[in-house]
This record gives structure tokens, sequence and C-alpha cells, in this order.
């Protein structure tokens, strides 16, 4: 491969990276940018929502002049057909991948990057998937309107099972006695790594981090279909689907929010146990407890000489692994008067591992979920102090962008988003969870 072409993907792969696009992640072993691997988190307001979704991209020496090639690596050990165009095999047809026959100007060209084939593949992941398939637009029977429906909702029953439920028990070492020959997800044995490499798990932590904001969310689909679909209940065959690419199965929804509060559980044990494994890295000085400290102390300073910010910083029990925030409200603002507390835990693997971040102090606010957990980005993931700052950006933004992959409240979204009155009551429910949080601290 030339050099150029080298260079031209490892910009593609760092743009991705510094991007604020939530629901994209790619990532390469260091030593070779050929075989790239990309996450694409499924929109909202789909059957796909907030599914993860991975895939492997392989260069070839030609490239930007030709496509790179595309796997799917989600399919339930390529049992499952989560879209008319990506199959239980794992192709991916694209007419910008030249794997399917498109309209003059929609093929490849050198132009187009990595980004652009994520978010080509995203566009699948629609409301209405049965679309994809060749000769929807004569579909309009109420036949074809009831395949439709039941396509999308056995969709959004797997991408919960597959993508979120099985990828989360996987990384959790959750074992759910699996039957004979049913294979836990597995994108290492899927992406076919040597024997000799160490498996590769890019996206276990972004997962983890992005499960918690989502779990609020998860919850409520399962609970909205658990109504429409009884436990038993056979998956409807699409007449697309053949023989060894199709979605078979039945609906599952008790035994899914089952799990999916084990997941929860387990998520909130691990970042509770950071606790004590960052007290024996102290024990031993090792290099990342001195650097959190040194962090902290740092921090510390900078808050202390700024004026625009109020704020109380401390090491809970001394611990440079778990950090306490003590946020007050900016006068003037519907956080006035309000007294915050925020719980940081660390772990002994950051900056590789980021913190979970969580409202100890109950607060209405749609960027908090009712359980505490805080959605935001940092710049600088290796920096506490940018943590710190989106920490406080997230929670004191009045008028953000709207951007439903960070609304991890759904009371709190829909009366921030919604109408005149909506709003209204949403200030006044932020007020009320201000006025109550002197006390609660």
């Amino acid at each position: 491969m030339s050099n150029q072409s080298i260079l031209r993907i490892t910009r593609e792969l760092s743009e991705i990276q510094r991007g604020s696009d939530l629901s994209l992640a790619v990532a390469c072993r260091d030593i070779d940018v050929r075989h790239v691997r990309a996450l694409i988190i499924g929109p909202p307001d789909t059957p796909y929502e907030f599914g993860f979704f991975e895939f492997t991209v392989k260069f070839t020496r030609d490239y930007p002049t030709k496509a790179p090639a595309v796997t799917a690596i989600t399919t339930n050990s390529g049992r499952t057909r989560f879209n008319p165009n990506i199959y239980a095999g794992g192709r991916v047809c694209l007419s910008i991948l030249g794997t399917w026959r498109g309209e003059r100007g929609e093929e490849w060209s050198s132009a187009q990057g990595l980004e652009s084939i994520l978010i080509s593949i995203q566009s699948l992941m629609s409301q209405n998937p049965y679309e994809n398939e060749p000769g929807f637009e004569d579909a309009k029977s109420d036949y074809d309107k009831k395949n439709q429906e039941a396509y999308v909702a056995k969709i959004r029953h797997e991408s919960l099972r597959i993508s979120v439920i099985e990828r989360l028990e996987d990384y959790l070492d959750i074992d759910q006695g699996k039957a004979p020959g049913v294979t836990v997800y597995n994108a290492e044995e899927d992406y076919q790594a040597s024997a000799e490499n160490a498996p590769f798990e890019p996206f276990k932590d972004l997962c983890k981090r992005r499960f918690l904001w989502y779990y609020e969310s998860y919850i409520h689909s399962i609970d909205e279909e658990i109504e429409k679909h009884k436990d038993g209940e056979r998956f409807e065959k699409m007449p697309f689907e053949g023989p060894g690419n199709t979605m078979e199965g039945t609906f599952q929804y008790s035994s899914l929010k089952k799990r999916i509060q084990t997941i929860y559980g387990k998520l909130n044990e691990e970042s509770a146990a950071w606790a004590a494994e960052g007290l024996v890295s102290v024990e031993k000085e090792t290099s990342i407890a001195s650097n959190l400290q040194r962090q902290f102390e740092q921090i510390v300073e900078k808050y202390k000489k700024n004026d625009a910010v109020t704020l109380d910083l401390a090491l809970v029990e001394k611990n440079p692994f778990v950090w306490q925030l003590v946020l007050f409200g900016r006068p003037m603002t519907n956080l006035d008067g309000g007294v915050f507390r925020v719980l940081i835990n660390l772990s002994p693997k950051f900056p590789d591992v980021l913190p979970r971040v969580k409202f100890e102090t109950p607060i209405f606010h749609h960027r908090v979920s009712s359980t505490g957990v805080l959605c935001y980005d940092a710049t600088r993931k290796d920096d506490m102090r940018s943590h710190i700052e989106a920490i406080i950006e997230a929670i004191e933004e009045e008028s953000p962008a709207y951007d439903p992959r960070t609304l991890v409240n759904l009371d709190a979204a829909k009366l921030f988003w919604g109408t005149a009155d909506d709003k209204k009551m949403y200030n006044r429910r932020l007020r009320r969870s201000v006025q109550d949080s002197s006390e609660f601290s």
C-alpha cells in the first residue's frame, strides 16, 4: 500500500475520532490501518434505536481509487439478517461500495471516504427498513403494510437482544445458560483475528457507557413492545428472506427486560469496584494514580481562581479514583440556588476506560437520566479538566441544539422539546428539583 493511501486512511480515521458525531466510532490496531473496525449506533426513532452494530472495513492498495470491502459482523454469528441490504453472511449491499447496482452518479469516487460509507450504511437503518427491498414502491397492499409492521417489530427485538444485550453480557461475562449450538455474540471470532493476536475490542468501554446513557430508552422500548407481542410469539418471515439469510426467532421481551436490568446492575458494580482497585494502585504508586492525583490538584487550583463557576471538588476517602464534585447553580439561571453532588468514578485503566459520572442529587434534566447518569462528551478524553468542563457545560447549557442521542431522560426531553407549555412545565420541574437539592445535600 502506498504511503499516500496510508496517509489518507489515517487522516480519515483521525477526523472521525475527533468528530462530534455520537453515532460513529472507528478503530484499528496500530500496526495495520488497512483493517479497520467501525461501530454504528442505531439512529433514534427507528427499530435499530441505540443498538451497537459493528463492521469491518478492509482497504486495498488501490484506495481511494477503489472502495474498501465492508462486512457486517453483528449478525448473530451469521444467523441474522438485520436489513434487506445487510445480509446474515455480512454482505453490505450499497452502490457506493460497488456491491449493488445503483443509479448513475451513486457509484464510488475517490472524493468519498470512510465517513460517507458509514453514513450511507446508517441511512439503511430507517424507520421502515422494508423500503430498502427492491420493488418496495409497489408494496401498497394491506398484506405489504402488515409485513412492514412485522419486519420492524422483529428488528426492534433482535436489535435489543443481539446488538445490545448479548454484546454487553459478553463484555461482562454474564452467563445466560445458552442452549447447545447457540453462540453469544463475539465480534473477535467474526473478525477472524489471527490466533497470535490479543483480542481486539476497541468499543467495549464506549458501549458500556452508552448502555448507561440509553438504559431508560431500552426499558421504555421493551415496556411498549411487551404489550404488543406475547412471549413465544414467532417472528413472521418476509417475502425476500431466504434460507440462511433471514431473521428467525420468537419474541421474549419479559426475558430481555430481566437481562437488561442485570446488565445495568453489573455495570454499577463494576464502576463501584474501581474504588478498591484504585487504592491498590495508589499503594503500588502506579503512574496512573500519581497522574490522577496531580490532575485533581491542578483542577482544584484552577477553579479557585475562576469566579465564573462555583464548585467544590474533593477526593472520596483521599482516593484519586473517586472524585466528588459539588456544583453550585449560577445566579440568574434555572439552576440558581441549586447544590448538586456528583460522583465521578475512575478506572485504573483511565483514559482507555473513561469515567462514569452520576448525579447523587436528583435533578430533572434532559441530560441526566432518572437514575442519575449524566450524558456528556469530553473533548480531551485523557484530561480530567476537560471532563469537568464538559460536565458543567452539559448541565448549564440553556439553549442546546436538538440531538436525540443526548436526551437520556425521556420525560424531561419530551417536555423540553415539546410545545411552549411543555417547556414551561420542564422549567417548573427543573426549578423544583433545584429548590429540593439544598435539602437533599
